[in-house]
């Protein structure tokens, strides 16, 4: 018998077994591999335990999402408790916090997780809303025209940093990238 068979319910442990498998198996294998049945096998329950948890890929997609949405929602809030100037603290939080994503954490997770959410319509949807609701809860602070130019910027660097693989990090590179981000901090005291 398999471990699934003797092991008690626990139902939360089981979901993050299965969230860690998923991304496990799309950082792993690609998002091409990334089936119920691949991250069932991974996770060591049967298709019908993942089905429990996540009734479709789609659920198991969103929840992925999610999962990176309020991982980032933490960073985000951590870099802003840390500034104490508070006019442009949204912009400069997002700024530190997407221009230093393959650097701080795991990297092809970020990656993968932030492909899907330009892959899966849904997904950019559930992204739509988050970062229209954390531009609405700022809009006393962040909410300038500069404001906007220096969110737009780091999701330009975000991005440059997903389709090359890599950031933008040979040594004369690695100095313009820091003069970037330098420019787009320095904006932030502006608004």
């Amino acid at each position: 018998m398999s471990m699934a068979h003797h092991r008690k319910k626990q139902p939360g442990i089981v979901r993050r077994q299965l969230l860690d498998q998923a991304v496990r198996v799309a950082v792993e294998e690609g998002l091409s591999s990334l089936t119920l049945d691949a991250v069932a096998r991974q996770a060591g329950v049967s298709k019908g335990g993942l089905l429990h948890h996540f009734p479709s890929k789609r659920a198991l997609l969103e929840a992925m999402c999610d999962e990176f949405l309020v991982r980032l929602e933490r960073k985000i809030a951590k870099a802003i408790a840390r500034d104490p100037e508070p006019r442009g603290h949204f912009v400069r939080a997002y700024l530190e916090v997407m221009s230093n994503l393959k650097a701080r954490d795991h990297a092809k997770r970020w990656a993968v997780l932030s492909v899907m959410l330009f892959a899966e319509p849904q997904l950019r949807e559930r992204w739509q809303h988050w970062i229209e609701a954390r531009l609405s809860e700022h809009t006393a602070t962040d909410s300038a025209l500069t404001a906007w130019v220096v969110r737009l910027a780091a999701d330009g660097l975000w991005l440059s940093d997903l389709v090359e693989g890599k950031p933008i990090r040979s040594t004369q590179s690695t100095d313009m990238r820091a003069a970037i981000l330098d420019e787009l901090k320095a904006m932030t005291y502006r608004i």
